[in-house]
């Protein structure tokens, strides 16, 4: 399959600025003189907003950015670009809005043309099986929890490790990805804040600052520090 995918857990550090923390990655991974990139900022309610943010990191980076809720037809916006940035948010709300806008197929069928994904945080989610395995609630219903497919896998972003010495008593994060594997046998990747994955056809490796936890059913979590090559999770759904 061929695919270009960055796939971040998070858009901003604590203490830094919007997407300053993987700056160096994304500039990497656009490399090679200006690129159009097709924004799609339906995680969130004010889309000229988002839009004006993320317009400001990719221009200091040399790049052209617009959000496709201008197009009358959101979908004929990523037809040029090379490449399409799906920021964070709301998990449900962006997936409902891709399926609405008919973008779940556009954007499926440009990546396997050859068109770059970018996503951080639920413009990650999407990238994967389904929603399954999202932060989010759900304040709206999309018509289906399956989403672009990009990844054989899922991803749990913001991943959080259990705090021995909090007195909350709801589940951790593992433990609810734990329920996800009652249910399901699909593998999946927990990236911790300030993590991501970088996807060249069929080689994936793991970037950024902070390690990853892989998930299966059954199996105790095993731990991954970047860089390190995660190609294995491309060719298989369970192991």
């Amino acid at each position: 399959m061929q695919r270009r995918l960055l796939l971040i857990s998070n858009s901003t550090m604590h203490g830094g600025g919007y997407l300053a923390h993987c700056r160096a990655e994304i500039e990497d991974f656009l490399a090679g003189g200006k690129k159009h990139i097709a924004f799609v900022p339906y995680a969130l309610a004010d889309h000229d907003g988002y839009e004006a943010k993320a317009k400001e990191s990719f221009t200091a980076m040399g790049h052209d950015l617009q959000s496709v809720h201008h197009a009358g037809n959101p979908a004929d916006a990523i037809a040029d670009a090379d490449c399409v940035f799906v920021g964070g948010g709301n998990t449900f709300r962006l997936l409902d809005t891709l399926y609405r806008t008919g973008l779940i197929e556009a954007i499926r069928a440009r990546v396997a043309a050859g068109m770059s994904y970018m996503g951080s945080s639920a413009g990650t989610n999407v990238a994967t099986l389904s929603i399954k395995t999202t932060n989010d609630m759900p304040i709206v219903m999309p018509q289906s929890f399956d989403a672009l497919q990009l990844v054989p896998f899922q991803i749990n972003p913001h991943y959080l490790d259990p705090d021995p010495g909090s007195t909350h008593m709801g589940e951790t994060r593992e433990e609810r990805l734990a329920q996800f594997h009652e249910e399901n046998a699909t593998p999946v990747l927990g990236l911790r804040e300030g993590c991501m994955l970088r996807v060249d056809d069929d080689r994936m490796e793991l970037r950024g600052t902070t390690g990853a936890r892989l998930f299966r059913a059954g199996q105790p979590p095993e731990e991954f520090v970047p860089p390190c090559d995660l190609s294995f999770l491309l060719s298989e759904t369970q192991r």
